[in-house]
């Protein structure tokens, strides 16, 4: 019925048509800053208790869009609409739902270039990382609408004489799904069209720095033919509906995409059974890492330090994926460290509405105030070799910053900075540098160039991450080619745009009946 999925390339920006449609998308998108957005329940929209602000990082007080700020009385209103919603929703074909996620799709490739230059100004991404949001929320809509017509089937069982057995999955029931703003459209969209595509339906609580693409999203979803109460947007502050959402009897899952910290208390607070609660919450969560590239002295040092900048320093660093490790063998290190500080100080940081800007702001006042507490840190641990100043009060721009000499075990060297960041640690041989990368709490994506196959078959058994990379930079991961998910205390491993990804949301029944 439906072609194979495939994966959708990038937007080629050196194109001067393609060019001209982004800056037209940017100046459209701009006239519009500044609405006012409501909650969405049960398909109404409705004023919340107050309003909030996103803002443009790179110019901190441009008003992007004003959204409401939900009550718990809201997140009660939105568990009875999707349960309502849920009793058709989960009897609908799984054909049914598939085909509103596919429209959904061609819906955003048509929007592309707008939808990315709402990220450039909500976000601070560059034009290029805007563009692969976009295109990666494409691809979730696709693959998954894919997954759950597979997933609908009957599934194979042994036969049995005198008996007639099934086995067949259906969906949870109610959810939530919290997504983290730095892949506002991607990890949002593809976390809802997993569970809604399932048969689920949800409660979506975007982050309060990215709700405008969580409202452009359900705008979408609702013109391709989203019956009312399957996906409620509830916007609004973290410490008002957070817990509330999370805690309350009638949510029966929790997807949560953020860091270790929240990620950890999230899971805490499901595994308490509340009353009237009348199942075990199933929690889904990506908590961030602290990933590593490993060179070897027998690696191609040049390859290896462009990796490690488009790594380290993508998207300011505010990657789960991003290269904050960098751990060379002693005898090329002093080389690939070379290269590598040539390379950062070639990088041009600045408000990302213009295209030759590559590194913009980090997202907040927050984050900028914990990037320079974690450069004051290093300055105290290792020696600063680039960077490490915030630059002008426009936006929250701090430079691209290289500590070497790092000490493993060190505060800079295990704890998740999420900023243009990176440290350089030498190692004295494979064993040592093996030994280093795996000393961490997270285990989400890591990597290694080598020419020595042996050694890349040593590290599939050794570098205990979940996604492991050889010879090329190590983040990027793309949908139904490299499922994303990590071990340790870095999430589920629940391997986002992968086969095994919808059973999340799923639970199978098995059913005999006697002949």
């Amino acid at each position: 019925m439906y072609v194979p999925y495939q994966h959708l390339d990038l937007t080629d920006f050196s194109q001067p048509e393609n060019v001209k449609i982004m800056k037209q998308s940017l100046a459209r998108v701009k006239s519009e800053f500044g609405k006012t957005y409501q909650l969405i329940i049960n398909g109404e929209r409705i004023t919340g208790d107050g309003t909030m602000h996103s803002y443009n990082p790179s110019r901190k007080t441009e008003v992007v869009g004003t959204f409401q700020k939900a009550l718990p009385q809201h997140i009660d209103q939105a568990l009875e609409a999707g349960w309502t919603a849920f009793r058709e929703w989960s009897r609908m074909s799984p054909e049914t739902r598939a085909a509103i996620f596919l429209r959904a799709a061609a819906r955003m490739k048509e929007r592309r270039l707008e939808l990315a230059a709402w990220e450039v100004c909500e976000e601070g991404k560059n034009w290029v990382e805007a563009d692969a949001d976009v295109v990666e929320a494409i691809d979730f809509q696709e693959y998954y609408a894919r997954e759950a017509i597979r997933y609908g089937q009957p599934q194979p069982l042994h036969p049995y004489e005198g008996e007639n057995n099934e086995y067949f999955y259906i969906p949870l029931g109610v959810g939530a799904i919290i997504p983290p703003w730095n892949f506002p459209l991607a990890i949002m969209s593809g976390m809802t069209a997993a569970a809604v595509g399932a048969g689920n339906c949800v409660i979506l609580k975007p982050s309060p720095d990215s709700p405008m693409m969580a409202a452009k999203y359900l705008e979408i979803l609702e013109k391709e033919g989203l019956p009312e109460g399957v996906v409620n947007l509830v916007t609004g502050e973290d410490d008002t509906i957070g817990d509330y959402l999370v805690g309350h009897p009638r949510t029966r899952f929790i997807s949560f995409t953020g860091s270790q910290a929240v990620g950890l208390h999230i899971n805490e607070l499901a595994a308490r059974p509340q009353a009237g609660q009348k199942f075990l919450k199933r929690v889904i969560a990506e908590m961030g890492g602290k990933d590593a590239q490993i060179v070897l002295a027998d690696a191609d040092v040049e390859a290896a330090a462009e990796a490690a900048v488009i790594g380290a320093y993508s998207y300011q660093g505010q990657k789960c994926s991003a290269c904050s490790r960098l751990i060379i063998e002693e005898a090329v290190y002093e080389d690939v460290l070379e290269k590598v500080i040539r390379r950062a100080k070639e990088i041009e940081v600045g408000p990302v509405e213009k295209q030759e800007n590559w590194m913009g702001p980090l997202i907040n006042a927050k984050a900028e105030e914990k990037v320079l507490r974690y450069i004051n840190i290093g300055k105290q641990e290792a020696t600063l070799v680039l960077g490490g100043e915030k630059m002008g009060d426009q936006g929250y721009f701090i430079e691209p910053t290289i500590f070497e000499n790092v000490k493993p075990g060190s505060q800079i060297e295990q704890e998740e900075i999420f900023g243009p960041v990176l440290s350089v640690i030498r190692a004295r041989d494979y064993d040592h540098a093996l030994e280093i990368a795996n000393d961490t709490d997270y285990g989400l994506t890591g990597g290694v160039f080598t020419q020595d196959q042996r050694k890349i078959e040593r590290a599939k058994r050794e570098f205990q991450v979940g996604n492991l990379y050889f010879n090329r930079k190590i983040t990027g991961s793309l949908v139904g080619i490299q499922p994303f998910g990590g071990f340790r205390l870095s999430g589920t491993d629940a391997k986002a745009g992968g086969p095994d990804y919808l059973l999340n949301f799923l639970q199978p029944k098995t059913i005999t009946q006697r002949l």
